[in-house]
């Protein structure tokens, strides 16, 4: 079929040579420089006259230049060869611009067209990232200044690249972490901004389970030990205190006999009487005595009461 189509062109050129096809030149240039839009026409000029979106600017003719708009307004020159230049640029500049140079007979020596683009700088990109599922989502995307403003995004990692033209933002799908690029240009400008970004993704059920489990013991046994720990002390304590009793027992013991022993400064009546107390003696086996005689006892005459007269 694409034959058939190029066949049916050379043949068309064949019978109609003074045919010439008109191509459009596309032409970009950055916010407040200087362009230059030439001719390709071959040979000297005599007659040219420069349009914008069909409305007539600037003529050279004879070597002689004459404006169809404001001189200053237009911020445009021609020089003698036809070459138009447009100084500081503006984006109100943009438009189609169309050449047509003719002989001095009058006849149509060429018609060029020229697509005139004026860009600014581009913005910074913003570089946003998602992790779900052990897959990544980043997303590459720039504010617009203005609705009808494009531009080329260009996403990459190591193992994967995503391109896509007249866009202000790009998705890319991956489950590799590692240095994402994003890159947006315009046919004046280009800016970049990387990131490092990684995705552990979700834990499995098993694995929290394991942890958890894991997380558990480890405090069970900590009780444990603290507790066993305790008690130990608490034990040799004890076994301290009761040593110290016994250590303490004859001190006290003998402290008291001595403070028996010791008569008080102001004794009272029944302190002398027990003071004074004989101490048990131990019994000793005593020789039988023989029996001593009885002193003989004088009976008393019994007293009568006296009469009274």
């Amino acid at each position: 079929m694409n034959f058939r189509r190029i066949f049916l062109v050379k043949s068309l050129l064949l019978l109609f040579p003074s045919v010439k096809c008109s191509v459009t030149n596309w032409f970009y240039v950055a916010v407040n420089e200087s362009a230059l839009l030439s001719i390709a026409a071959a040979g000297s000029v005599y007659d040219a006259t420069w349009m914008k979106d069909r409305k007539r600017l600037l003529q050279i003719k004879d070597r002689k230049v004459k404006y169809y708009v404001n001189k200053e307004q237009c911020r445009c020159k021609i020089f003698l060869n036809g070459t138009l230049q447009i100084q500081q640029a503006v984006k109100e500049d943009s438009g189609n611009y169309t050449v047509t140079v003719n002989e001095q007979d009058g006849k149509r020596k060429a018609e060029e067209h020229t697509m005139f683009i004026v860009q600014g700088p581009v913005p910074q990109p913003i570089l946003s990232d998602e992790c779900m599922n052990k897959t990544i989502f980043v997303k590459c995307e720039v504010k617009q200044k203005t609705k009808d403003e494009t531009f080329i995004i260009e996403l990459t990692q190591d193992k994967s690249k995503k391109i896509q033209k007249n866009a202000t933002s790009l998705e890319l799908h991956t489950q590799h972490s590692g240095t994402f690029r994003c890159v947006v240009r315009n046919q004046v400008s280009e800016k970049m901004v990387e990131k490092v970004i990684k995705c552990s993704g979700q834990l499995d059920l098993y694995l929290i389970l394991s942890i958890a489990g894991g997380a558990v013991f480890f405090v069970i046994v900590m009780i444990l030990l603290i507790y066993c720990i305790r008690r130990k002390k608490a034990e040799r304590l004890e076994d301290d205190g009761e040593e110290q009793v016994t250590q303490s027992c004859p001190m006290d013991s003998e402290m008291m006999v001595r403070e028996v022993q010791q008569p008080p400064c102001n004794p009272t009546p029944r302190q002398q009487r027990v003071q004074w107390r004989p101490l048990p003696q131990p019994q000793v086996q005593q020789r039988a005595l023989p029996p001593r005689p009885r002193p003989r006892t004088q009976q008393r005459t019994p007293n009568h009461p006296r009469e009274r007269p």
